[in-house]
């Protein structure tokens, strides 16, 4: 196996052209972008020499853990994946890292970035875990990222559920296709924390399956543009919203009416909630009873044979 020395870096640089104007050294002092990728390393050593490092390519090797990156304070990116990393460990001392790369690994917990305050992109797609596992993230790392991370990719890590995510505020990209998330409610509620989200990808989600996907998303997420690789079009966003805020509308009336507190015209001009109008106090109304219809039918027809009868009694006077 390799380790990623000084003298690694040397034999790998091309100073050789200016060798006897610049030392290791210099060299060291001076470079900015290192590419160790794929060379078979297993291990990092001291860095410490290349202060003004930026950028740093291991992925594609088989790094176990993260180490002896802590001296490499104005380091911004820095990609791993494709290792055989089993924790996120030893970078929280990265306080300029803007994208970090972690996909590709063994990771089952999102932690150990809660000093990351400029961190704006983590991508942590696709890692190894066991048979039924599933990448879990750590709230106090979250709430750490809240007011930075931008891009988050996390597809295919067996993931069912995302209410960790909330904290993520200026979140404008998501990537989470291929995991099992299948509440569309909790969708909803999680996006809806997330004002500036533009672009979202769940594709491969059984939530993709359920009817007014599509729809109910981007009613919710008012910014966003672009949903599972399709463009959404502001004519039918703006349709949606619209139908859902009618819809709410119908509802709260339909609830009201159930519950008396319908609003209904009176005395011309002014309107009066039933339950303010209370008991109405009725007065002069004589007791009324009940009559059987046939004993009123018979009643009446006896009162028309008298009226018959006086009439023919009267004719004959």
């Amino acid at each position: 196996m390799v380790r990623l020395t000084v003298d690694l870096i040397a034999k790998y640089s091309n100073r050789s052209k200016n060798k006897r104007h610049n030392s290791l050294p210099q060299y060291l002092k001076k470079v900015t972008h290192l590419n160790f990728s794929n060379k078979n390393i297993d291990d990092i050593d001291d860095l410490s020499m290349c202060r003004n490092l930026t950028v740093l390519y291991l992925y594609d090797n088989q790094i176990t853990h993260i180490s002896n990156l802590a001296c490499a304070s104005n380091l911004t990116h820095l990609y791993m994946q494709n290792n055989n990393l089993m924790h996120i460990e030893n970078i929280s001392a990265l306080t300029k890292l803007t994208k970090l790369y972690l996909g590709g690994n063994s990771i089952e917990v999102l932690e150990g970035l809660d000093g990351l305050k400029e961190l704006k992109e983590l991508h942590i797609e696709g890692q190894r875990l066991p048979q039924g596992e599933k990448l879990l993230f750590d709230p106090m790392t979250m709430h750490s990222l809240a007011e930075s991370l931008s891009v988050l990719n996390i597809n295919n890590n067996n993931i069912d559920e995302i209410r960790d995510l909330a904290p993520l505020i200026k979140l404008t990209h998501l990537y989470a296709s291929d995991n099992q998330l299948r509440d569309i409610e909790d969708i909803e509620i999680v996006c809806g924390q997330w004002p500036e989200l533009h672009q979202m990808d769940l594709s491969g989600n059984p939530i993709c399956q359920q009817p007014k996907y599509r729809d109910r998303v981007i009613t919710v997420c008012k910014m966003l543009e672009d949903l599972d690789s399709k463009a959404i079009n502001e004519l039918s966003r703006q349709f949606l919203i619209n139908w859902k805020a009618s819809k709410a509308k119908k509802k709260l009336k339909d609830e009201r009416v159930m519950t008396g507190q319908i609003t209904y015209p009176f005395n011309g001009e002014r309107t009066h909630r039933c339950s303010e109008v209370g008991p109405v106090a009725i007065q002069n109304v004589p007791e009324c009873s009940i009559v059987p219809y046939g004993s009123f039918r018979g009643k009446r027809r006896t009162k028309d044979a008298k009226s018959r009868g006086d009439g023919a009694k009267s004719h004959r006077m």
